[in-house]
């Protein structure tokens, strides 16, 4: 909404998706999810998708600032902001109105796994979404490729194709 109070923009749902690289690819998924009025596509590179469950004790100094920002492992804070417990939660009649969920991670990245895990669950729970995982690792010629493709995705979404 603040967005479209200060910019000329496209303000409906079908016309505005999300996305980030890393913490901020968790947090296009986050946001895609819980605000799924708001946008036809959410997407991630890399992301750091179980950031909720991340503790100074499994994923050291990243952790450490996760610990500082969501509290204990078992907080509340911490279950309303993790995406693998928001997709394990969807009733299956909600599936329709989630935006379409696009996904990479290289298979050098160290996320790899925990994106592979996310998806998994969410090839379960039968929620629309595209998953790649190419040779890279986690930077920016990694990046480069993976955000025009992403952009492709986005314009054939928003072209209703």
């Amino acid at each position: 909404p603040e967005i479209d109070k200060n910019y000329r923009t496209l303000a409906d749902r079908k016309n505005r998706a999300i996305a980030g690289l890393s913490m901020g690819g968790y947090g296009g998924l986050k946001f895609g999810l819980k605000y799924p009025e708001m946008f036809a596509l959410a997407g991630s590179f890399s992301g750091a998708l179980g950031a909720a469950s991340f503790s100074e004790k499994t994923a050291g100094a990243i952790g450490k600032t996760i610990d500082s920002i969501y509290g204990p492992l078992e907080s509340d804070t911490r279950k309303a902001n993790d995406i693998f417990q928001m997709i394990k939660d969807l009733m299956p009649e909600k599936v329709k109105s989630l935006p379409f969920l696009y996904i990479d991670c290289g298979t050098e990245d160290f996320l790899i796994q925990n994106n592979r895990d996310f998806m998994q669950l969410l090839g379960e729970k039968k929620v629309p979404h595209e998953f790649r995982q190419l040779p890279g690792g986690h930077n920016w010629a990694y990046w480069d490729s993976q955000v025009q493709e992403f952009l492709r995705v986005a314009d054939r979404s928003f072209a209703g194709k």
